[in-house]
């Protein structure tokens, strides 16, 4: 499984990731045990011998062509151990979701709080908040009012959000981005 471009031999690997046992074609490598102890530059030969008494596979680490090291393990265990750890690390993981919360220029001041109050609850869950203002109509000529409007939000969060991004005016809508405090 090698491949030469410009007389330099490339070692693909496998679609397991790694070229194990026959998969090796370097005429030598440096050989590590299955304790980590280093054995030095042997035969490819030597080193399937290796593997074979000692019932392990011959698994290529660093594929490098003036320097390949292969070590002694049992493969299947190996890549049992990577996945756990990937799913240990995919089960500790916080997905930081972005929520959105719509407000006009006209929007009550019973309305405005409950807007608020539903900021406040996604930013305790630790999630990003993005606040639009549409403007619609006439209210175009009014933008630098809902400017005030952010203000206003943003002060209202202050205790649990801080702004991650300030409000900008994009086309009809302004948008304004929060993020919770971190503890």
């Amino acid at each position: 499984m090698r491949k030469t471009k410009g007389g330099i031999i490339i070692a693909q690997q496998s679609r397991r990731g790694h070229l194990i046992n026959q998969e090796i074609t370097f005429p030598e490598v440096r050989l590590v045990d299955a304790d980590g102890g280093m054995i030095g530059i042997v035969p490819i030969e030597e080193a399937l011998a290796r593997a074979d008494a000692a019932e392990l596979d011959l698994v290529l680490i660093s594929p490098d062509n003036n320097n390949p090291v292969a070590k002694l393990m049992d493969y299947g265990k190996f890549t049992f151990d990577q996945d756990k750890k990937k799913r240990e690390a995919k089960k500790h993981q916080k997905t930081i979701q972005v929520k959105e919360v719509q407000i006009k220029l006209t929007t009550e001041e019973h309305d405005f709080n409950v807007k608020v109050r539903n900021a406040i609850r996604f930013l305790e869950n630790g999630d990003r908040v993005k606040v639009v203002i549409r403007f619609r109509g006439r209210e175009m000529a009014f933008k630098h009012q809902g400017y005030d409007v952010m203000q206003k939000v943003s002060e209202a969060v202050s205790e649990v959000g801080v702004v991650d991004k300030a409000p900008q005016a994009e086309g009809r809508n302004m948008i304004m981005y929060l993020a919770p405090i971190a503890e």
